[in-house]
């Protein structure tokens, strides 16, 4: 309740912020009038009539603001006859020349802000393909998921989680695109698309991360040779046979997975190194597959390496196995949400790099009865 409050008073704040911004044409107006009226003729304020319509082209429609010119030259004439003011032609000349230039440049920002808005609606619906919403319960697993931006205005990136119901067990992938741009969109969308597909076959983790290989080594072959160096990309997949208590984790240069038993935090470094995807050909094709104890109770968070890399102004980054420490024990979804809004307050609000999270909790035997 106390989040939900906080939320709507920074919501009148913020509303009560815009509805004076979008009022500031007409309080310009109002001061010029007044100045003008309460002035000397030879200051001549009347000639700043010409700035509202400009203003109010940056906010409101096209035929507000004509009518806000129109009431300007109301209010120059009107001013006019109190105060004879030599200027008077050319500031209604000025007046409505502003009008005309503000009123094209409010429908030109119109059309801008609709393809904005069309651009928007693709970016959203490709990041439900690339990153769809993930169930909540696989079986005798819960699952959760983050995804933070790190510009505000974007939609997608290079990082990327999946997570399928398998005859297997429960496998889930995260990993990381190198690169910017389109590219690493595609190279994740590539990558994601593959798991989906594969995991269902493929009855090991290595030929698994194998036909990842193979399909990263063919997006990059498809793109451009200058972008070929950027498309390589760390990837973490974990299974959770049904009912095994345990977990396989093949670790390709990604972060290390952070579990929590009982209070305790374990960070599981991989015992042998694996090869990222797209760099088998420079490095060898290497993998290797580490078991670790997931029995019920148990929690995992998986992760991209924008949570790790997270700095604060003094340029340390963030600590994650001490956070984990104090929230591991947290349900999933209370738990991504209190890393979420610390690493926002951890960096001032401003992340570097895109964050991908899965936090994975193993439900005790008693839960799964109806």
């Amino acid at each position: 309740m106390m989040r939900s409050g906080q939320h709507r008073r920074h919501h009148r704040r913020y509303g009560g912020q815009r509805q004076i911004v979008l009022l500031s044409p007409v309080l310009v107006t109002l001061l010029i009038a007044g100045l003008a009226a309460s002035t000397p003729r030879e200051i001549a304020f009347s000639r700043l009539l010409p700035a509202a319509p400009a203003l109010a082209a940056a906010m409101w429609p096209v035929l507000p603001t004509v009518l806000l010119g129109a009431f300007c030259l109301l209010v120059m004439v009107g001013v006019s006859s109190f105060h004879s003011d030599l200027g008077t032609p050319y500031t209604a000349a000025a007046i409505v020349a502003v009008t005309l230039a503000a009123a094209y440049a409010s429908h030109l920002r119109l059309r801008r802000e609709e393809m904005l808005f069309q651009v928007r609606l693709v970016a959203d619906a490709a990041q439900t393909v690339l990153l769809r919403p993930l169930p909540r319960r696989i079986q005798d697993v819960d699952i959760e998921s983050l995804y933070l931006a790190a510009q505000e205005q974007a939609r997608i990136g290079g990082d990327f989680y999946e997570a399928a119901d398998t005859p297997y067990g429960v496998r889930l992938l995260i990993g990381d695109v190198r690169g910017k741009g389109l590219s690493a969109v595609g190279a994740a969308a590539a990558v994601t698309n593959c798991f989906r597909e594969n995991a269902y076959d493929q009855p090991d983790l290595t030929g698994l991360i194998r036909r990842l290989q193979i399909t990263m080594t063919r997006y990059s072959v498809a793109i451009p040779a200058d972008d070929q160096p950027e498309h390589f990309a760390t990837a973490l997949i974990a299974e959770i046979p049904h009912g095994g208590e345990h977990v396989r984790i093949l670790n390709c240069g990604h972060p290390p997975p952070v579990f929590v038993r009982n209070g305790r935090i374990q960070v599981l470094e991989p015992r042998h190194a694996s090869t990222p995807l797209n760099l088998a050909a420079l490095l060898g094709d290497h993998y290797h597959v580490d078991t670790v104890a997931f029995a019920p109770g148990d929690q995992m968070l998986i992760y991209t390496d924008g949570v790790t890399e997270t700095r604060d102004r003094a340029g340390e980054f963030f600590p994650l196995p001490d956070w984990m420490r104090r929230h591991g024990m947290a349900p999933p979804r209370e738990l991504l949400d209190h890393l979420h809004t610390d690493l926002l307050r951890y960096s001032g609000g401003r992340l570097d790099d895109d964050i991908a999270a899965l936090a994975v909790r193993c439900r005790h035997t008693w839960l799964q009865r109806p």
